[in-house]
């Protein structure tokens, strides 16, 4: 049996309208037909135009490049569909979009180690990305290598305290970044880690790193809690400005007393074990907490 669509005829399915538009012979909608005959019309012509030799090569190229930009963004706009239907961006648009006091509320405060971890938070501030994060600028094949703790304030005034007794390197050129040696894995002895702490300067590349670590320092040792510098929002050479936080990461080491390329994914080790917070994206809250319960321990 046929569904009604009603006496005025106002509920007429989409596919219906678009049939009737094409369909040719209805005296009751000429403009509809005309405007179909346009359409139909224009698109032979540019069919005709792509077919003809000339300029066939860049004509391929243009719709290759075409193409490939609408998959590129239908790619963006279904993540960006996912990631507004994701919990875990609640906490984040709420910073972005909140002040001062909505973000303290979202901010982390540890100056002690959770029960059962051996390092503490560096810094007080929002666990915004997180271990293994795939939102953007990152992905799912290119993951986040560490965390993110933004600060609730201007660059160098929240400052960034050593999470671990180690040895502290300062490469020559690096504005913004130190690199901390643990020779013996306190979860995993026998190996040694490195922890890396950057952005810790302006965005015009003025320093905030504390001045007892400057450029060529080496193997320099600290205590837990040793003040580092200050959080900043240094990014380098690129045009993308950033928030002002601190990049906190622990890079495996080489085997022979160097620190393996941070960018790599696989050359990091998930913190969530070693500050007893729940900061891999897999298992993650509004607010990071000591939550040993819900660590994603690294095999």
């Amino acid at each position: 049996m046929r569904g009604s669509v009603g006496n005025s005829g106002k509920k007429k399915t989409a596919v219906g309208r678009l049939f009737r538009l094409f369909r040719p012979g209805r005296p009751d909608k000429p403009a509809r037909v005309a405007t179909a005959q346009i359409i139909v019309s224009k698109f032979k012509r540019f069919l005709d135009w792509f077919r003809q030799p000339p300029y066939r090569k860049v004509k391929i190229s243009s719709a290759i490049l075409v193409a490939a930009l609408f998959l590129y963004l239908l790619y963006q706009a279904v993540a960006l569909w996912r990631n507004m239907g994701d919990p875990r961006n609640r906490a984040f648009w709420q910073w972005a979009t909140g002040d001062t006091a909505v973000r303290d509320q979202l901010v982390t405060v540890q100056r002690e180690t959770c029960p059962g971890a051996p390092f503490f938070l560096p810094t007080d501030g929002f666990i915004g990305l997180l271990y293994n994060d795939p939102r953007g600028p990152y992905s799912a094949r290119n993951p986040h290598q560490g965390i993110d703790i933004f600060s609730n304030s201007a660059p160098g005034v929240t400052p960034v305290y050593a999470a671990y007794d180690g040895y502290i390197t300062r490469e020559d050129g690096w504005r913004s970044a130190l690199i901390q040696r643990i020779p013996d894995d306190p979860l995993q002895p026998g190996r040694a880690i490195w922890l890396y702490y950057t952005h810790m300067a302006g965005q015009a590349g003025n320093s905030f790193i504390n001045a007892a670590f400057p450029p060529g320092t080496r193997e320099k040792f600290v205590e837990q809690g040793t003040l580092l510098g200050y959080t900043g929002d240094y990014n380098g050479n690129s045009p993308r400005t950033i928030w002002v936080h601190l990049h906190f990461s622990i890079v495996l080491d080489d085997g022979h007393g160097r620190y393996l390329n941070e960018l790599e994914f696989a050359n990091t080790v998930d913190p969530s074990p070693y500050l007893g917070m729940n900061v891999n994206y897999a298992c993650a809250e509004d607010t990071a907490v000591c939550t040993p319960g819900c660590v994603i321990r690294n095999p």
